[in-house]
């Protein structure tokens, strides 16, 4: 009986950060991976990089999910978003090699630092 209570708990926990990670990339257009990342960290124990990578793979079809209800509502902005993604697919690779060369510590003040800044920019 332990054991199944355990497994319920741990599904429990990767529904609500799936939940929590969906709702806030599907309001906010991104910000998923600011909660994932976190949430596997601390509550699933998974590893730093692992946990940064994993996000991404989590956000994807969130993404994907966001971006239908966005067109289909005429809230992108097709130009910006042509000159935008070519700075962003080569960020998108530097950022991903670089994942591999970065020390656990090192990404996580970093992400930490990028959040700290993020939100207090939302907040002027």
């Amino acid at each position: 009986m332990k054991n199944t209570t355990s497994i319920l708990i741990k599904y429990l926990k990767y529904a609500a950060i799936g939940f929590i990670t969906g709702a806030a990339n599907g309001l906010f257009g991104s910000g998923g991976g600011t909660i994932a990342v976190p949430a596997m960290v601390l509550l699933l124990g998974v590893e730093e990089h692992k946990a940064h990578a994993t996000a991404i793979s989590i956000i994807l079809p969130l993404t994907i999910l966001s971006v239908f209800f966005y067109v289909s509502n005429s809230h992108i902005d097709w130009p910006l978003t042509i000159k935008v993604i070519s700075g962003g697919l080569a960020g998108g690779y530097i950022g991903a090699r670089l994942l591999g060369k970065c020390p656990a510590s090192l990404l996580r003040k970093l992400f930490g630092a990028f959040m700290i800044l993020a939100g207090v920019r939302m907040l002027m």
